[in-house]
């Protein structure tokens, strides 16, 4: 089986407001729009997507029905700290301060409107215990 895309559906009672969101914040734009689900890609790189989903649309079984909890989505970026001081002057809930981590990222946590929780990463050269867990071609140089 060859998998020919990936994305995340994140389902919400406020479609149009996480829209907006992510057009705003993460420079998304729409290539469908219905008010009950929107698709977006990234207007940096057209590899990237997502799918914003009315939580209790009828094309959804009832027993998955309802909004998003307990997800984490990681962005990389070429320049966190750029995008930390923008999140902050845009008053975006600051979780997780930017910091680097031992195990090979800088990074800080922000939240979207849905509460799902949003990790802007950039990879760095982890500490050396760390780095012996790590396949020698995931290593940023």
């Amino acid at each position: 089986m060859k998998i020919t895309s990936y994305y995340p559906v994140i389902m919400t009672g406020d479609v149009k407001g996480t829209v907006d969101f992510y057009k705003r914040h993460l420079r998304f734009e729409a290539l469908f729009t219905n008010d009950w689900y929107v698709h977006l890609q990234s207007t940096l790189d057209e590899h990237v997507a997502l799918a914003v989903l009315d939580g209790n649309h009828h094309t959804i079984p009832e027993s998955g029905r309802g909004t998003v909890s307990g997800l984490l989505l990681n962005f990389e970026v070429e320049d966190p700290d750029a995008l930390y001081a923008e999140f902050q002057a845009a008053g975006l809930p600051i979780l997780q301060t930017l910091r680097d981590e031992d195990f090979g990222q800088r990074h800080f946590i922000t939240a979207d409107p849905n509460g799902v929780l949003i990790d802007v990463i950039k990879p760095i050269p982890p500490t050396e215990e760390y780095a012996a867990q790590f396949d020698a071609f995931v290593l940023p140089v």
